[in-house]
């Protein structure tokens, strides 16, 4: 018997492989094709990522609303600037577009100018009617200045809503069906109906049109999402390949690079259809997250092979000594890896966990894919060749290995004091950092439908839906005078907020009916007093009949109504200001025994997402920490060498955290994802360095100085090109059109710099200076992962025939 992970384990790894070549790679061949068959169930998610637990307050709250009211998101607007709109041809070709909209499937309804009703006082039956602003079609300019005239001075109800009276600006309103908003056939309408006809338009009338909206946002948004996948795929693999052959010199390693890379990303595809997870804006970033690190693995693996066999000519014992030097490292650099990105799946956010989940599998994938595909098609493969060999000789990586030696050896202090200073000065910055809570901060600046809602922010104060739910507690209690004017009150205050557009409402019908009442006088559109409520009430009633305006601002029971308000693109802190100003007047206007007043919407619940996210950074990262450190101790049975394996890593992230905060790129899901990501992979340094650490110690009688130095110049080329590799594979995520996938990509891999300076530089200086409470016999035990010494002739099958 043999204990997992010691010398005896990995041997009969090394000749289980080597031994059963065809076998193995007939298994991967089944499983990959096996995988593909899985990439029929991926779908691209529909909805916004929910960052909450589906149990917290916000999203039951949010839920509640969506019962009661239904589906908020789903309204299109589309827009237009411009004077000679208001002339008889233009005027009825935009209402002609809306009005086309209408015969879709996948639309409930549109209001446009041409839908517009004047709500008129039917003095002999007692009722209210409706008369269209606009019969059939404009025929005369004359029409087109009463229209304007009647729309921006006599109607306050509609201001606002179809146009701005004071730049002109006029959109219509297209509301989707509830049912298929989150759904396929929304991204159906939207790229094969709305878009074409929008721009078959543009052509006859040379109007532009401008389209916003929550369905047509995430159609195209979740559109680039899907666009960016195959182009970060392909940009990983040039920019990870070309880095390799830089190194190597060698199309052969290079190419045996590609093969196991693009089997893992066949993989993680299968990994993401077999367990039926949507792909998101987080998991879009799996496929081409696990070329960038596997590719480090591949170096590793072909430049030990390449070590051994210029070392002593003998291929068979090359392979087998790849398998049982390099493949207890490469296996614990993988686990801390796949624990940083593990650690979101003990999140309770679904986008977490799933995201958390697909990584870690797929980094344990492809390290089983390079330990077993590596060594077996090198034995196939002919001795290499020296061209091959020529980059282990090269002159300007042992120049770099020399001056970071030089540095350890002559310049500690300085090392020192400057780690020192970067740390006062990061952690200064760390205060500097702010938070977002943007639905749309992230989005591509660049794109039209971004450009839109800018437009429609400044014409119509935001589209990004807040609401605010009443609940009197009793049937029909909405209806009351005292409730609406309890509502007109909130309402004032939404109104005198700049962030926020006028409020829609039943308070706003209720000031219309009153409008009406008297004969259309807008001095009249105000809530009636108790006296003319009854009148009013009694009109209105007989006009239920065929009227029936108030189904999306009160419940069939009437005890709910709701307050819709459109907010524009703010940040976390401006948006708290708003609810706790809003929440305030609430709680002086309702009393809590008579009224029960929910805010929720898109928006608000993901800000609080955000919040949620910040406040689970610190257990994540805690969770990476603790992991990685008990792999510490699992390896090396001392406490001492944990605190200085972490030191050198935890530098980096507080280097990072304070470059966010003097840069000014917030805290956001995006940008959180940095710092278990950066730890997980920066501790691989770490690994290999003090893996090699202790084997020098026993190949040279426990000597810390002597084997300090061996370790840095044995493990310092591959920890440069592997973090060069991972450097510009992240440095692929900044050619996205994503902020918060730019701000991913470029802080990894500044993160991943820093912490190669740091394991070359800091580390070794930590194991000097503390040369005499390290070495001590807790370290000198026997280790629990038995890396076997460079000189240690083991068992090795020398015949290729073996194999």
């Amino acid at each position: 018997m043999f204990k997992l992970f010691t010398t005896n384990f990995w041997a009969v790894t090394a000749r289980l492989i080597l031994r059963n070549k065809i076998a193995i790679l007939i298994g991967i061949l089944i499983i990959t094709v096996l995988f593909s068959t899985q990439w029929k169930h991926m779908r691209f998610t529909y909805t916004e990522a929910n960052l909450l637990p589906d149990d917290d307050p916000i999203n039951i709250t949010y839920d509640n609303f969506l019962k009661t009211f239904g589906e908020e998101g789903n309204l299109i607007v589309i827009g237009v600037k411009d004077s000679t709109l208001f002339t008889v041809e233009k005027l009825n070709a935009w209402n002609n577009l809306s009005d086309n909209f209408k015969k879709y499937d996948a639309v409930e309804s549109v209001i446009s100018i041409k839908d517009l009703q004047k709500l008129v006082k039917d003095t002999i039956n007692g009722k209210f009617t409706l008369s269209p602003f606009i019969k059939d079609s404009v025929s005369s300019f004359k029409q087109i200045k009463t229209l304007e005239d009647e729309l921006f001075n006599k109607y306050p109800f509609y201001d606002n809503f179809l146009f701005n009276k004071t730049t002109k600006t006029v959109r219509s309103a297209i509301y989707l069906k509830k049912d298929i908003v989150n759904t396929s056939a929304r991204k159906d309408f939207v790229i094969n109906i709305l878009l074409p006809k929008i721009e078959a338009f543009e052509k006859t009338t040379n109007l532009d049109v401008r389209i916003s909206g929550m369905p047509y946002i995430r159609t195209l948004n979740a559109q680039n999402i899907v666009d960016e996948i195959g182009l970060f795929i392909l940009a990983a693999l040039v920019v990870t390949s070309l880095i390799f052959f830089f190194f190597f010199r060698s199309f052969r390693a290079t190419f045996i690079s590609l093969i196991v890379v693009c089997i893992g990303v066949m993989w993680t595809l299968g990994i993401i259809g077999f367990l039926n997870y949507e792909i998101t804006v987080l998991t879009a970033l799996i496929p081409p997250l696990i070329i960038v690190i596997g590719i480090p693995n591949c170096i590793f693996l072909i430049n030990k092979y390449q070590q051994e066999v210029k070392l002593h000519g003998n291929k068979v014992k090359s392979l087998q000594r790849v398998i049982t030097k390099i493949g207890n490292a490469t296996l614990m650099t993988n686990l801390t890896t796949a624990s940083g990105f593990a650690t979101f799946i003990l999140t309770e956010s679904k986008l977490l966990k799933e995201f958390g989940t697909v990584a870690s599998l797929s980094i344990v994938a492809i390290f089983m894919l390079c330990l077993l595909i590596i060594p077996i098609i090198y034995s196939f493969l002919p001795y290499p060749k020296d061209r091959h060999l020529e980059h282990l000789n090269k002159r300007w990586i042992g120049g770099f290995v020399n001056w970071i030696e030089w540095v350890v050896k002559h310049r500690r202090i300085a090392i020192y004091a400057t780690s020192v200073i970067l740390l006062i000065v990061s952690i200064i910055g760390i205060y500097k950092i702010r938070i977002s809570g943007s639905l749309i901060e992230d989005m591509p600046k660049k794109a039209e439908f971004f450009e839109d809602i800018r437009f429609f922010e400044r014409e119509f104060n935001g589209i990004m839906p807040l609401e605010i739910m009443v609940d009197t507690k009793q049937k029909k209690g909405v209806m009351k005078l005292s409730t609406l004017k309890r509502m007109n009150e909130l309402e004032d205050v939404i109104i005198e907020t700049p962030e926020l557009s006028k409020p829609i409402s039943v308070v706003d019908l209720v000031k219309y009916s009153k409008q009406a009442y008297y004969n259309g006088n807008p001095l009249h559109y105000q809530l009636p007093t108790s006296q003319e409520s009854s009148f009013i009430l009694s009109y209105a009633k007989n006009s239920t009949s065929n009227i029936n305006l108030t189904n999306n601002f009160v419940d069939s029971t009437g005890q709910y109504a709701r307050i819709t308000t459109f907010m524009k693109d703010i940040g976390t802190d401006k948006m708290e200001r708003i609810e706790e100003n809003l929440q305030t007047k609430i709680n002086k206007v309702f009393p809590k025994d008579r009224y029960n007043i929910t805010m929720t919407g898109k928006a608000l619940v993901f800000q609080k997402g955000t919040k949620y996210l910040v406040n689970n950074l610190v257990v994540s990262l805690t969770l990476a920490i603790l992991l990685i450190s008990l792999f510490m101790a699992f390896m090396f049975r001392s406490f001492k060498m944990i605190i200085v394996s972490l030191i050198p890593n935890l530098l980096p992230l507080l280097i990072t955290a304070g470059l966010m905060g003097y840069l000014g790129v917030p805290i956001k899901p995006s940008t959180i994802l940095v710092f278990s990501i950066a730890f997980g992979i920066s501790v691989d340094d770490t690994i290999h360095f003090l893996a090699k650490y202790r084997q020098e110690l026993q190949a040279n009688n426990w000597k810390i100085k002597t084997s300090v130095y061996g370790a840095l110049r044995e493990t310092g080329v591959s920890m440069f090109y592997t973090s060069i590799v991972l450097f510009f594979g992240f440095s692929v995520f900044t050619i996205s059109s994503f902020g918060g996938t730019v701000a991913l990509g470029a802080l990894v891999s500044a993160t991943l710099l820093f912490a190669m300076l740091s394991n070359l530089i800091l580390l070794p200086s930590l194991l000097l200076s503390l040369e005499r409470s390290i070495a001590n016999k807790e370290v000198l035990k026997e280790p629990a992962i038995n890396i076997i010494p460079e000189d240690d002739d083991e068992d090795v099958d020398d015949d290729n025939s073996n194999f």
